[in-house]
């Protein structure tokens, strides 16, 4: 028997045309596409509705909506309560590289999201030791329940084989995490679950993984994509006051740069978000999601749109 849950995609362009034309912010237009050039997007843009059944041994069940992303059209769906453990996803659109974005209450009790990213035999799981406590045991479990493909799961690196990195925790955990997958073996699968708001909306999609010198910040790292990205949302109701508004900063931060009904919607919902209400949290992380993996999908590498998402960045690393 089918259940149903939101399924929302992005399928986005990666050609670029010669021109030179600085993108320039369109604050009036209620599309998400608010840097308007030719250098940077394409002119159509559609939404498309495709409903169907699937089976129960499905990863995500159910209706299936494909929202090649319009904020005019989704503002208020958040007010929908969230279904406990079905997840919205998001993806992000890179050819072969591609992964999705799972959202969602209770998905760290969803093994089959993550059985289905998992290549090989063992595991290795990278944490610390605030985090390990509250989602470890979880995590392991959601890992090998139900799935005899894997024989362990550690949490230091393998001497050799084929192995799975998990970065569970905040931005520091999967930017060391990611780093050290691009690096072992000459690159390895892995996978974040990330449990900070910062690493929910940004650090842990777009595949930049950096770690820092004593010459200076972000200067070893490399550009490596996950296989997905499963963000529980319950993992926010354990994380101090200073870190969800941490967090938040970098919410806005998309609401500035490119989506300025995405950002109207946040002047509105603020109070709900600090209230930690699920389904406002969900909303905002989907959205976060989705203003990313565009521009990541148009410029993985950072050679030119992907730069306007690090607004704030540089005056805060040098603070």
């Amino acid at each position: 028997m089918a259940s149903t849950a939101s399924h929302f995609s992005l399928s986005l362009p990666t050609k670029q045309t010669a021109s030179s034309t600085t993108p320039k912010l369109n604050t009036s237009s209620s599309n998400l596409h608010c840097f308007q050039s030719s250098k940077f997007l394409s002119p159509r843009y559609s939404i498309e509705l495709n409903w169907k059944s699937v089976s129960e041994s499905s990863v995500v069940q159910g209706r299936s909506l494909k929202v090649c992303a319009n904020s005019a059209q989704i503002m208020d769906q958040f007010t929908t309560k969230a279904d406990h453990g079905v997840p919205t996803t998001v993806d992000v659109d890179l050819g072969n590289r591609s992964y999705p974005i799972y959202i969602g209450s209770g998905l760290l009790y969803k093994p089959e999201l993550l059985h289905r990213h998992v290549h090989g035999r063992r595991v290795l799981v990278v944490t610390n030791n605030t985090i390990a406590p509250l989602y470890l045991d979880k995590v392991v479990d959601s890992l090998t329940r139900g799935n005899p493909n894997i024989s362990s799961v550690e949490n230091v690196i393998l001497p050799d084989g084929s192995v799975n990195f998990v970065a569970l925790g905040g931005g520091v955990i999967g930017d060391m995490c990611g780093f050290a997958a691009a690096a072992f073996l000459r690159g390895v699968n892995f996978i974040q679950i990330p449990t900070t708001v910062m690493a929910q909306v940004d650090s842990s999609v777009g595949g930049k993984t950096w770690i820092n010198h004593p010459l200076g910040k972000n200067l070893i790292g490399a550009f490596y994509q996950p296989q997905c990205v499963l963000i529980d949302t319950d993992t926010l109701n354990t994380l101090p006051d200073r870190e969800l508004t941490s967090g938040f900063s970098e919410v806005i931060k998309h609401g500035l740069i490119r989506d300025a009904q995405f950002f109207e919607w946040q002047e509105k919902n603020m109070q709900a978000l600090m209230a930690r209400d699920p389904s406002a949290l969900a909303y905002a992380i989907k959205r976060s999601c989705e203003n990313k993996a565009e521009v990541v999908s148009l410029d993985e590498k950072e050679r030119g749109l992907r730069a306007t998402l690090n607004l704030g960045h540089t005056f805060g690393h040098a603070i």
